[in-house]
């Protein structure tokens, strides 16, 4: 075990009694708890790390590195969040060292005869995840990269080898980008977290795909979202309890509009952090949750907040410290923050910057939230409340060859040199090949793109009859980075174009028919009007010999006209 306890430049205690120390070169905090012993182990690597064309490999490692672990009575779990891993453990010391020995031992020498079997477990945990009232918003905010990869399913599992998976472990499960955490006095005798050296590495800087905030965009019947990215501080951790009870308040305590809601804050990396805010309603009382919502917004930008909300907030912020074994309660989040490399505050600091809020404060992160919002609305839109329309289509399109579709001129694909566009009425979308996540490149000649911006088109020969020529300059040009070759498809789930209306039959004998039918319907029937003007003016009345005469006529002529007119609309359907 590579520890000096005794070295005061590597092992400290704080005024609260949590020790740092280092294992292996491991960063490492200690507290100690009563009950079975805790350990978790932090890497500084998540989804939010990866392309949209590698998306997946950090969970992919994860599973891997738990695989030899097998079933037992240990309590353990791994998770891969959008900033960090996490492998997790509570037993005996002994249990804690087998486990935490055994993921470095795998991370250093993974099983990789279990890759394509472990891509497959992945995507049936994904099939059956749900997904969280924000999740539709990061790829409205982000795009296909940094933390908008959370709104894509793992598409990168298709095509990650084996050695792209070494590679990953080898440069971002390492010492350096790790912390470990044990609620303990001392580490576990026999600890071994041998792993690469390497380095640490800052959260990756946030994309956008947002040219102005606040913005809305169009989500599902049943919920409203807010989501706002602010400054990570104490201010905002309160203004978002305050927002929960304000909405609480008017939207199910006094509308009866929302069975939820509430308002959360959310650490995001080192120096930011999100507010979600979420209300539900049925579709009847939509329109009226909204303007509630709104209207809650609005109060608390106005500085409208009362005190009471404040102290209660507060009050229930500064209890958190009344829990026993306090030092041990906060390690993980102390270990999170040595991770990411933000400020961590002692106890005293923490009561002290509590106590220092005041509802100025909480006024100005309102206006900050408000100012970077991006709200997801059902049915609607916002623009009566101040907020753009994010972009729901690409501002421009490429100047190329144009492929119409196929039974549709009015669809279009446009294929240029530095991108494609596809456009219908009222709709374009544009992919810049520079500006390409994801290409995922299927044998039966389709490409499905998907650009930086969030943006996707595909490409599908059998509908825009584009040839080998057009999709090899395709290829080429987009970066070999982003390209996945696919499995073939089902048949059936190949696109195929409408087929050509049919001409009508036409047989010379029902033609004929027609013709027999309808020229003694019509000279009978002309016959018998003609007859019954004549009768009519007649000053002498209508003999009986004549009317029954009219009337055999009507009689005949009903027999030619009715199998004429069947005659005339089987015709007219096409069938004969």
């Amino acid at each position: 075990m590579d520890i000096d306890t005794t070295a005061p430049a590597t092992t400290t205690t704080d005024v609260d009694g949590i020790t740092t120390t280092v294992v292996n070169g491991i960063r490492t905090v200690l507290a100690p708890r009563s009950g079975p012993l805790t350990a978790g182990l932090l890497f500084r690597v998540g989804r939010a790390d990866e392309t949209l064309a590698t998306s997946g490999i950090t969970h992919l490692v994860e599973h891997l590195a738990l695989h030899r672990h097998g079933l037992g009575d240990l309590h353990y779990n791994g998770a891969t969040a959008v900033t960090y891993t996490h492998f997790h453990v509570q037993g005996s010391p002994a249990d804690v060292v087998e486990y935490l020995n055994g993921v470095c031992a795998a991370l250093r020498d993974l099983p990789m005869d279990r890759l394509d079997t472990e891509k497959e477990i992945l995507r049936t945990e994904a099939a059956g995840r749900g997904s969280g009232p924000g999740h539709a918003s990061t790829l409205w905010r982000y795009g296909s990269r940094s933390f908008g990869l959370t709104g894509y399913a793992e598409l990168g599992l298709q095509g990650i080898t084996a050695d792209d998976v070494r590679a990953w472990a080898q440069t971002r499960f390492t010492a350096e980008n790790a912390v470990l955490w044990i609620t303990g006095d001392t580490v576990p005798e026999g600890l071994d977290l041998t792993l690469p050296t390497g380095e640490w590495r800052p959260t990756p800087e946030a994309t956008s795909a947002l040219p102005t905030t606040p913005a809305w965009f169009p989500g599902e019947d049943g919920a409203l979202v807010l989501t706002s990215v602010v400054p990570r501080s104490t201010a905002a951790s309160l203004f978002a309890d305050v927002l929960g009870k304000e909405l609480f308040r008017a939207l199910r305590q006094k509308g009866g509009y929302s069975y939820t809601a509430a308002a959360e804050y959310a650490p995001r990396d080192t120096d930011s952090a999100t507010v979600v805010a979420y209300a539900d309603a049925l579709p009847q009382k939509q329109d009226a949750m909204i303007g509630a919502f709104v209207d809650v917004l609005a109060k608390l930008r106005a500085g409208r907040i009362e005190q009471a909300d404040l102290d209660s907030v507060r009050a229930s912020a500064l209890a958190q410290f009344d829990l026993p074994e306090l030092a041990a309660a906060k390690l993980p989040a102390h270990a999170m923050n040595l991770l990411l490399r933000h400020r961590d505050l002692t106890v005293a600091e923490a009561k002290a910057e509590l106590e220092a809020v005041t509802l100025s404060d909480l006024h100005q992160v309102a206006l900050a939230v408000w100012a970077d919002a991006l709200v997801q609305v059902p049915g609607g839109g916002l623009d009566w409340a101040g907020l753009a329309a994010a972009p729901a289509r690409s501002p421009e399109i490429v100047n190329g060859r144009r492929y119409s579709a196929v039974g549709n001129g009015d669809v279009a694909l446009l294929v240029a040199k530095d991108g494609v566009s596809l456009t219908a009425p009222g709709n374009q979308v544009t992919v810049r090949y520079a500006a390409c996540a994801l290409m995922q490149v299927y044998p039966d000649g389709a490409r499905h793109l998907v650009g930086h911006d969030g943006f996707s088109l595909t490409i599908e020969p059998t509908l825009y009859r584009v040839g080998a020529a057009e999709l090899a300059v395709i290829d080429a040009a987009v970066p070999p980075s982003a390209v996945i070759a696919m499995p073939p498809r089902d048949p059936a789930r190949i696109p195929q174009p409408p087929e050509p209306a049919k001409e009508p039959v036409r047989h010379a004998w029902f033609t004929a028919l027609l013709w027999v039918l309808g020229v003694p319907a019509l000279l009978l029937t002309a016959a018998t009007v003609l007859l019954c003007l004549v009768l009519t003016r007649n000053d002498e009345g209508v003999a009986q010999e004549d009317a029954a005469f009219a009337l055999g006529c009507i009689v005949v002529s009903a027999v030619f006209m009715i199998p004429w007119g069947i005659c005339m609309r089987r015709r007219k359907q096409g069938l004969s």
